[in-house]
This record gives C-alpha cells, sequence and structure tokens, in this order.
C-alpha cells in the first residue's frame, strides 16, 4: 500500500468513525486497528480475516521501524 492510498483510507476511516460514532481525530488515532473494527462491526458478523503474512511483509517494507518521527 503507497502512503497516498494510506492516508487515503485513514481520511475515510476517521470520517466513518466521526460520522457514527462520535469520535473526533485524537480519539481516532489514539485506537488501534482492532479497537476501530470492533466499533464498526455489526454485532453477529463474522470476524475479518486476518492480514497474510505477505501484506504485513508489504506494511513493513513501506512503513519500517526506524528512527523516531516528530510525532511518535
Amino acid at each position: 500500500m503507497s502512503a497516498a492510498r494510506f492516508a487515503d483510507a485513514a481520511r475515510a476511516l476517521s470520517g466513518l468513525a466521526a460520522r457514527l460514532l462520535g469520535w473526533r481525530p485524537q480519539e481516532f488515532w489514539q485506537a488501534t486497528p482492532d479497537e476501530l473494527a470492533a466499533a464498526l462491526t455489526v454485532p453477529g458478523d463474522p470476524p475479518a480475516a486476518p492480514p497474510s503474512p505477505e501484506a504485513i511483509a508489504a506494511l513493513r517494507a513501506l512503513f519500517p521501524d526506524g528512527s523516531e518521527t516528530r510525532d511518535g
């Protein structure tokens, strides 16, 4: 996933969380992906499959752990 696609997805999910859950940006960014998924899941829906090892490797390549950034 490119940084632009990640930003677009984050913007869309942030707006969804604001409209459906009443979350402010700080609440969205402090939530874990599991917390957001749980808040947006309809009761009774089957859980989503976890990401594949290949998807995790691709994300690690795009967003490697490294030196501290100004936001954390």
